[in-house]
């Protein structure tokens, strides 16, 4: 593999979302978001296996102290809350609630999430009709034993959620039209709340919109171009660097991975109507762009 993304799995996802690199098992784990399923892909073995979830998941997060089981156990920010759940090996799912939400109105879900460097879950919730443009997303956190707590609101379409790699910046974007902007915030890592947000983006008059992100070893932010069939790596202080293309018009998150950590993973999403011009969409692709990625933290309750 290459700075050239290469097709990885021909997935055909609605809304391929949230990869995380699984290193006990050597697996990339992502989401079909309309699909209603859990992905997981071996490198041993190059197969993909799926799972069906009771709702649709927006995000997820390896539990921490589940390696023991075959499939892990995840945390899965999904449309009334958040739930664990267990793949079983003859392909079904248990899920155990960890948390409901109460949404300000009908019609959301939770969208991207990851944990901080602590391992706690941030997660934040839209409505899912984006011609709403409904300003209704809040950003929760997830704390013991079972609750939420809200930690920012006002959002249509939260996404791009990532920590430098000292955890002392949060990321997070809003992808819909009408925002198109990356904040970073100084975040507390005693407490886990963010505060004094400032634009560290404004993608107005770059191509794509914000969607995903992850952040390298480096520090630098890695975010796709939704739209663009791009994927954007800014420096820390909010200089694009570089764009690599992904041969599809909307990547949707990326994240590292690999025995190294230096494959950068992309899902994306398959839109409807003639699609003659990305046969590939909705497929998981890899690229090598000769940088590291940090360690995903697992997700503790």
């Amino acid at each position: 593999m290459s700075d050239q993304a290469e097709l990885l799995l021909d997935a055909r996802n609605g809304v391929g979302e949230s990869p995380v690199w699984d290193g006990a098992r050597q697996c990339l784990w992502w989401v079909d978001i309309p699909g209603q399923r859990l992905w997981c892909w071996s490198v041993s073995s190059g197969r993909a296996l799926h799972w069906a979830t009771p709702e649709q998941t927006g995000c997820i997060a390896l539990a921490a102290g589940s390696d023991a089981l075959p499939h892990g156990q995840w945390i899965a920010a999904m449309e009334t809350g958040i739930a664990r759940l267990t793949p079983q090996t003859d392909g079904t799912v248990d899920c155990e609630w960890v948390a409901r939400v109460n949404h300000p109105q009908t019609g959301m879900r939770f969208n991207d999430g990851r944990c901080d460097r602590q391992g706690r879950l941030r997660a934040g919730t839209m409505v899912a009709d984006m011609s709403l443009a409904a300003p209704s997303g809040s950003l929760y956190a997830l704390v013991a034993p079972g609750g939420l707590r809200g930690l920012e609101a006002g959002y249509i379409t939260p996404n791009g959620m990532a920590f430098s790699p000292d955890g002392r910046t949060m990321y997070l974007s809003d992808s819909h039209p009408n925002r198109q902007t990356v904040w970073a915030f100084d975040y507390d890592t005693d407490t886990g709340t963010p505060h004094d947000r400032r634009v560290f983006i404004d993608f107005r008059p770059l191509p794509g919109r914000p969607d995903g992100a992850a952040v390298d070893a480096d520090g630098c932010y890695w975010i796709c171009g939704n739209d663009a069939g791009l994927v954007h790596r800014f420096t820390p202080d909010g200089k694009l660097d570089r764009s690599l293309p992904v041969p599809v018009k909307k990547p949707a998150m990326c994240a590292f991975g690999g025995a190294g950590l230096d494959t950068l993973f992309v899902t994306s999403i398959r839109p409807g109507g003639d699609l003659s011009d990305q046969p590939l969409a909705g497929g998981v692709f890899a690229l090598r762009p000769g940088v590291r990625g940090l360690d995903e933290p697992r997700c503790v309750l």
